[in-house]
């Protein structure tokens, strides 16, 4: 027998049956479903010190679950003492079983653990149904360790979905059981 992720099983039996009632989709193919979420995180002190790197790759794969990799600059600038190549942050995209995985201990733990938490902002959608958000410090997440921590570090979230729009995307993610604040 196969693990089967808590909210991909949500999907498959709620939620798909849900936004067809809701939208009133002639097929089961046309309900949006979330296609990725990208994990991203910039290290602008890498410039002067490369264990930085090493520690938000290891820190951004704990919380993932999957290997981190260091992303790379395109470009000089000069003003930053920066040089094509060098490594300057990290990133980690999460599809499958991972992907649900995250979201659900997302939902669940981290975002409750955040500092005067109210609920996370609506207005991170793009316009195609994706959304973005950012967290200020990576120790919500359970998978670090407070004490090893040598800095605090945000990180970006998107949520890649297949939405039309961004209300299709909101109300799928809303029936995941995102915290949205109410207007």
């Amino acid at each position: 027998m196969s693990y089967t992720p808590r909210l991909q099983e949500k999907y498959s039996t709620e939620i798909i049956s849900g936004l067809t009632e809701k939208f009133g989709y002639k097929s089961v193919m046309q309900v949006p479903k979330l296609q990725k979420i990208v994990l991203s995180q910039g290290v602008g002190d890498a410039v002067g010190d490369k264990k930085l790197i090493d520690n938000a790759v290891e820190e951004m794969s704990r919380i993932a679950g999957q290997k981190a990799v260091a992303t790379i600059s395109k470009k000089d600038i000069s003003n930053f003492k920066l040089r094509k190549g060098m490594p300057i942050g990290t990133k980690v995209t999460l599809r499958g079983a991972k992907m649900y995985d995250f979201l659900d201990r997302l939902i669940s733990v981290a975002l409750p653990r955040t500092r005067d938490f109210k609920g996370i902002n609506s207005k991170g959608f793009d316009g195609r149904g994706n959304f973005n958000m950012g967290v200020k410090e990576h120790i919500i997440f359970p998978e670090i360790d407070i004490d090893k921590v040598s800095r605090m570090m945000g990180m970006d979230i998107t949520f890649v979905t297949t939405a039309e729009s961004d209300e299709e995307g909101m109300a799928l993610l809303d029936a995941f059981g995102f915290p949205f604040t109410k207007k």
